[in-house]
């Protein structure tokens, strides 16, 4: 005997929607239900790797380095060690550091060291190259021994044979700052003059440059300047080239009490 049929047959998208509520209906809350309104969407990572945080880097990640600050001016001139600091006066604000490549060098360099106060960092110059007395350094300079004696020496007074770049140094404009000949090396020595900062060595500070007085005999040498390099050894003097030395006068300030420390890097590091 047949079975009769429905008079409306079942279609197929009836079914799988039946289907799908049966499923809903069973699976109950822990189902793939929606989510609740205003709950916060997590991302994980894998299994045991911490997801990323809400800044975007990972935690598990390296931290961010830090900008490089700019090298600190330093509290104390290098180069120079406990014994030639001790001679720098204590209100010196100016250092001019000549430093010779070793104790029989005439070649050396130069730096001009400047601070605000006492207890302020020490600011420097660009090195400058220098040339010394043509067999190098020595503790007792003796008149005629071609060394430049090393030591501390104050800074007082200038002068040369044509008008000073913009300074405030006490400044002697003379002729007589003239020298001619050739140097050890056959350089001519024409123009070492025109612009020079006596060496308060064997002389009477805060006089000119042209002052003779010896206050410790004339056998012990004298005439110890810094001034143009003509591009070879000295007698005793510091040389450094016409640009520097216009900046050297420029920077120079009495008020600073300037002061020289010369000597090979060994002396210096004494």
């Amino acid at each position: 005997m047949s079975v009769p049929r429905s008079s409306v047959p079942l279609r197929l998208p009836y079914v799988v929607c039946a289907v799908f509520v049966l499923l809903l209906a069973a699976c109950g809350t822990g189902g793939i239900g929606p989510r609740e309104s205003g709950a916060p969407t997590r991302t994980t990572g894998a299994p045991g790797v911490p997801g990323p945080s809400a800044g975007g880097a990972s935690a598990a990640g390296p931290a961010a380095a830090p900008p490089r600050a700019s090298p600190a001016p330093p509290r104390e001139i290098p180069g120079l060690g406990p014994r030639t600091r001790a001679a720098i006066p204590a209100g010196t604000r100016q250092v001019f550091v000549v430093t010779g490549e070793s104790p029989d060098s005439s070649r050396s360099t130069a730096v001009l060291y400047t601070r605000d106060g006492p207890a302020a960092d020490w600011r420097a110059t660009a090195p400058w190259a220098a040339h010394n007395a043509l067999n190098g350094w020595t503790a007792e300079h003796w008149e005629g021994d071609l060394r430049s004696p090393v030591g501390v020496y104050t800074l007082t007074a200038a002068g040369g044979r044509f008008d000073p770049p913009s300074t405030v140094f006490p400044y002697d404009l003379s002729p007589d700052f003239k020298v001619e000949g050739e140097g050890f090396h056959g350089e001519p020595l024409e123009g070492s003059f025109d612009y020079v900062i006596a060496i308060d060595y064997n002389r009477l500070p805060g006089t000119s440059p042209l002052d003779h007085t010896r206050p410790l005999g004339t056998e012990r040498g004298g005439g110890i300047w810094i001034h143009v390099d003509h591009g070879g050894p000295t007698q005793g003097c510091v040389s450094i080239s016409e640009d520097r030395m216009k900046e050297l006068l420029s920077l120079l300030d009495p008020a600073k009490d300037p002061v020289v420390v010369m000597g090979d890097a060994a002396y210096l590091g004494g």
